[in-house]
């Protein structure tokens, strides 16, 4: 939600979040023959329930290694390819109430002509996958993410607003570039991420190191438009909950500021059928007080 406010876990966990919950295990003979897209297919695809709640908290650290904390709920409905997900801030009191509405969907052949169409209008053709709106409490106000804002810190915290929302994989080709590597003891394949359309994403291209033995992304580097390296990701504690792997544990660290935040998940709720009205910019100003009792 800074540049001014306001993308979770693609990695929110994607390791997003985020997110990041994603898959169960493949046998090594199947792995052998995995190739890029494959591989991110079972990150992304793992997660087949129709929503998910979580209670989790960022841990921000500055450059002098003073931390604050800010607790938040996140819910997502909807499949990988059509989604919409939501952030809601619940501690500290200054930024109790702020939310971020994220709406994700794949294109499809009807609305990649139409994309092309209004081509002219740069605006209208960046917002046609995926829109964004954060709700402030203070001004009681829902306002567009617009498209240079996505490379904003999210509320202060490392992660930018287009990490924290859940990303679409269609958006990125993907290569396999090495397997050699091993991460907290799991041996990993080496994922090159490259934007579809270089103007849809704030980053040039992405390392992704996704464990062989689960399906979850262990470690990241992000790479902005001229091709420096601009944040790390290392997600640890990986658990299984209701058959999904994730990571409970999500550090993304800024490299020119040397500061970071550590994404901690306390719990996971599938499947609790949230009143999907709140998922519209119309909706925002009650996600607090509807999601209090998940």
């Amino acid at each position: 939600m800074n540049k001014n406010e306001s993308r979770f876990w693609r990695k929110m966990t994607t390791a997003s979040l985020s997110l990041a919950f994603l898959l169960s295990s493949v046998t090594a003979k199947a792995q052998t023959s995995l190739d890029a897209r494959n591989i991110m297919e079972r990150v992304y695809g793992q997660d087949t329930s129709h929503d998910f709640t979580m209670k989790a908290d960022f841990e921000v650290y500055d450059r002098q290694g003073q931390s604050t904390k800010k607790e938040f709920t996140y819910m997502r409905i909807g499949t990988p390819e059509d989604q919409k997900t939501l952030v809601a801030f619940t501690a500290p009191k200054e930024i109790r109430g702020v939310v971020l509405l994220s709406i994700n969907q794949q294109r499809t052949a009807a609305n990649q002509a139409a994309a092309n169409q209004a081509a002219a209008n740069q605006a209208a053709a960046n917002q046609a996958a995926a829109s964004q709106y954060v709700y402030t409490p203070a001004t009681e106000r829902v306002r567009s993410v617009v498209q240079q804002e996505r490379s904003a810190r999210f509320i202060g915290t490392d992660f930018t607003f287009e990490d924290i929302g859940e990303g679409v994989l269609e958006e990125f080709n993907y290569k396999r570039i090495g397997d050699a590597d091993s991460i907290d003891g799991h041996k990993t394949y080496k994922i090159e991420a490259t934007p579809v359309e270089q103007g849809r994403s704030q980053y040039k291209y992405i390392y992704y190191w996704v464990a062989q033995d689960v399906p979850v992304i262990l470690f990241a580097e992000f790479y902005d438009a001229q091709g420096h390296k601009v944040r790390v990701l290392h997600a640890t504690t990986l658990k299984r909950e209701n058959g999904v792997w994730g990571a409970r544990h999500t550090e993304m660290r800024t490299v020119a500021d040397g500061t970071r935040t550590v994404l901690t998940i306390n719990g996971v709720k599938f499947n609790t059928k949230p009143d999907e009205k709140l998922f519209t910019p119309q909706g925002m100003a009650e996600v607090l007080g509807n999601s209090a009792g998940k």
